[in-house]
């Protein structure tokens, strides 16, 4: 049997961060006050962040140097493993080759402590004593519980409240490294009292979370706001995981011919994509890199490409992104971590100059390709994995019916664990599918701020 496992050693992991922001065909749109419209400065962002990260927001430098301390918690599961799935292509009787980047193996099952770890360090390094945050399906909640505890910070996460009734150990994980959670909308701030006021049943929303994090830390001095997910560093941080599988897609003798990610708020995509986006544009590549969303919440492929609000109470920043609307609420589908009305501001600029392009897909069929998944390879990916494992089993497919053996590189972005309740439900035949109406999504977008 071919050989399967693509380990890096302990040297071999990446020192810097690889920044796409200098690199890029066209520069990216600027972030917006909200009160002024202009541009953000630094300094409009520092009630919020810490000087270290703020400035990576506008870094001119194509690498940055990660922190040894940073590197030194990073190689407690750091480089992370690359798979080719041998019995998933034998199943499927398909020509391609699919290679598979496993970052569940880290302490939180998922991607996310990658940017969490470094956040919590340059908060630290600046004297701040807190860290505010919301959470969706939890393993952002998680990995920033674990990266406070490395660092001696408390931690405050408001949880999306449908994923907190669906996913308590999630937050038994988060209490047992030290966050004090909440179910968002909650009675702990204005933002949540007054969706409360309204919907006393509201399943919430990130847009809420975000709301209810960013009130609690804007006024106190001790605390600040960590963001799991869109914002340029925290997709800085993830490019780790890219430049790991580019080394191992070379010890494996292959370049990949499409790349797949996931996308919620862009963070794991991005972060597995950008160097291989780079090589597009300065070498030329014409690797397919495909975004795979849900069909419940499509804010690349129904969205507008708009100056929006982060969050429900628009009290953050306007970002210019493809967003639903920041007023739309999600259903209950089970990939909480998918659940955002906007899309990363650098997600949805690639996808604008069509360096990338985003596929739409339903619940039902995404369970069907993580269940396929794990009776082949034997993990179970979270729900959210599901959605880009779904499109790699529709392209090698495709694969098999032209008899092309194409390369085929997919972000498995967290395990399922946690997400046996929802695996329960599919296999019980009691998931519906739900695509997000159109009508629903003219109506959100007909309340986006006016951008002169």
């Amino acid at each position: 049997m071919e050989t399967t496992k693509f380990l890096l050693n302990e040297r071999e992991m990446p020192t810097s961060w690889y920044n796409i922001l200098p690199d890029l065909p066209e520069p990216l749109p600027p972030v917006l006050h909200p009160g002024t419209g202009q541009p953000v400065t630094p300094n409009d962002l520092a009630p919020l962040f810490p000087m270290g990260l703020i400035m990576q927001e506008f870094h001119p430098e194509s690498y940055i140097e990660i922190p040894e301390e940073v590197q030194s918690v990073y190689h407690l599961w750091r480089p992370t493993p690359l798979y080719r799935a041998l019995r998933l292509e034998k199943a499927l009787g398909t020509p391609a080759r699919i290679y598979y980047k496993n970052e569940s193996v880290s302490p939180a099952g998922s991607h996310k402590p990658n940017t969490a770890v470094p956040q919590a360090y340059y908060n630290k390094k600046e004297g701040v004593k807190r860290l505010a945050t919301e959470t969706g399906a939890g393993q952002w909640g998680s990995a920033l519980a674990m990266g406070c505890m490395f660092f001696g910070l408390e931690c405050k996460v408001y949880m999306v409240k449908v994923s907190y009734n669906q996913k308590p150990y999630r937050r038994i994980m988060m209490e047992t490294w030290g966050a004090k959670v909440v179910a968002s909308p909650s009675t702990d701030t204005n933002a949540g009292r007054s969706v409360l006021a309204k919907d006393p049943d509201s399943p919430g929303s990130l847009g809420i979370a975000i709301s209810e994090a960013v009130e609690d830390a804007g006024p106190r001095e001790d605390t600040k706001y960590a963001l799991g997910s869109v914002l340029n560093h925290v997709l800085l941080h993830q490019t780790i995981v890219g430049q790991e599988a580019m080394k191992q897609m070379e010890m494996a003798g292959y370049y990949p011919d499409i790349v797949v990610g996931c996308i919620g708020g862009g963070s794991n995509f991005a972060g597995l994509v950008m160097p291989f986006v780079k090589d597009k544009i300065k070498h030329g590549k014409k690797t397919r890199i495909i975004a795979v969303e849900p069909e419940a919440c499509p804010s690349v492929t129904k969205g507008a490409y708009a100056f929006d609000f982060g969050d429900t109470v628009c009290t953050t920043p306007l970002i210019k992104m493809y967003t639903l609307g920041h007023g739309f609420i999600p259903p209950g589908i089970h990939a909480g971590g998918l659940r955002y009305h906007g899309m990363s501001p650098i997600v949805s600029h690639l996808a604008r100059l069509n360096l990338i392009e985003a596929i739409a897909v339903h619940q039902n069929a995404t369970f069907q390709a993580g269940v396929q998944f794990a009776r082949t390879e034997g993990l179970v990916p979270a729900p959210e994995t599901a959605h880009a494992i779904r499109v790699v089993i529709d392209e090698a497919l495709l694969c098999k019916k032209t008899g092309a053996a194409k390369n085929i590189l997919f972000n498995l972005s967290g395990h399922g664990h946690f997400d046996l309740g929802a695996y329960d439900e599919y296999l019980a035949g009691r998931l519906k599918d739900y695509e997000y109406p159109i009508e629903l999504v003219k109506q959100a977008l007909a309340e986006l701020p006016k951008v002169a």
